[in-house]
């Protein structure tokens, strides 16, 4: 098995997804199955509003952090909008008004302000971050809908509702990854790490260059960049 440059603890990574995958046949997928075929649609679309709608509050700050004057202030009205004509988020009138989502966290803001990725980590429950992103995401708790309810118990079936449906919107990506792939933790990793790549970029990385001596021949390494692989999601 050869070492990935971004991936030096990937037998640390291989066991940690390993165990997810166990917990996500044996649990969350059987649960997501059943909230996707037993709940209806329209309970199910509005309970995906409100936790679009509470990510984009957060988003609209990212991109003001990151210096996105215009695009913070879509995504601004696009919260104000779902917030107070769209029922608190039930409904999604900004999308008809052409206020597009553009979510962003920050672990993007961390990287557009220059912060290295570090290592590719996988953690227990969570699944895949870098290092970067493990500390982005400490700081994205707050914004969280299971940090709202008053009560630990209103936190925890908040918590687990967000994760159902985040799960439940994997469900046909995770079967065609099934499909597809021959090793999914590879798959998966070269995904994570493109997918995270382009975010920070907007869509447009640079292009990873070569210097003169390893264009020449020679053994010297290239630098190291994320893998150009398809989009894929992050559990299976």
């Amino acid at each position: 098995m050869g070492t990935h440059p971004a991936d030096p603890w990937e037998a640390f990574n291989r066991r940690m997804y390993a165990f997810n995958d166990v917990l996500d046949t044996a649990i969350m997928k059987p649960v997501a199955l059943a909230y996707r075929d037993h709940v209806p649609e329209l309970v199910r679309r509005g309970v995906d509003n409100v936790i679009g709608n509470i990510g984009d509050a957060w988003s609209a700050v990212n991109h003001l952090l990151q210096g996105k004057l215009e695009s913070g202030l879509n995504m601004g009205t696009r919260f104000f909008v779902n917030t107070f004509i769209g029922l608190g988020g039930l409904l999604d009138p900004a999308t008809e008004m052409k206020l597009t989502r553009r979510s962003e966290d920050f672990g993007q803001t961390l990287g557009v302000w220059g912060v290295g990725p570090g290592p590719y980590v996988v953690w227990p429950f969570f699944g895949p971050r870098t290092v970067r992103d493990t500390f982005g995401s400490v700081v994205d708790m707050p914004s969280d809908p299971s940090w709202w309810p008053a009560t630990l118990t209103g936190r925890y079936a908040t918590a687990a509702l967000v994760f159902i449906n985040t799960r439940t919107n994997l469900l046909a990506a995770s079967d065609l990854l099934d499909q597809v792939a021959l090793d999914r933790y590879t798959f998966l990793r070269d995904a994570y790490l493109q997918r995270r790549l382009d975010a920070v970029y907007d869509g447009a990385p640079p292009m990873e260059t070569f210097d003169e001596e390893h264009e020449e021949g020679n053994d010297a390494e290239p630098p190291a960049a994320a893998p150009a692989t398809p989009a894929a999601p992050a559990t299976k």
